[in-house]
C-alpha cells in the first residue's frame, strides 16, 4: 500500500483499503481529510470530516449509492476517523 492508502480492516476477501481522495480522484481539489473507501479496486464509500456534522462527531462515513443494498445504516457521523472506518466496515459486511 502506498503512502496514501490505509487498511480499514480485512477479512479474507473482504479486504477494505482507505485512500486519500486526491490520490483517488486526481482531477478536482481535495482536501487532506476527505477519502474514498475501496473494495476489489471500486470506490464503495466515503470517509471525509463534514463541515455541517453534530457537536463531537465530524467524520462522516457514507456508502456509495451503487452498493448500499440492503446495508443499514448507511451513513453514519463519528467522533474520530478510526471510529468512521470502523462504523463502515461493520455496515459494509452487514454486522
Amino acid at each position: 500500500m502506498g503512502q496514501e492508502e490505509v487498511a480499514i480492516d480485512y477479512v479474507e476477501k473482504d479486504y477494505l483499503v482507505l485512500k486519500r481522495a486526491s490520490a483517488s480522484r486526481p482531477s478536482g481539489r481535495w482536501r487532506d481529510d476527505d477519502y474514498d473507501v475501496l473494495a476489489d479496486g471500486f470506490v464503495v464509500g466515503r470517509i471525509f470530516q463534514a463541515k455541517a456534522a453534530p457537536v463531537g462527531s465530524p467524520w462522516m462515513w457514507t456508502l456509495a449509492f451503487d452498493f448500499r443494498g440492503d446495508r443499514t445504516p448507511t451513513h453514519g457521523f463519528e467522533a474520530t476517523r478510526e471510529a468512521a472506518m470502523a462504523a463502515f466496515a461493520k455496515s459494509w459486511r452487514r454486522e
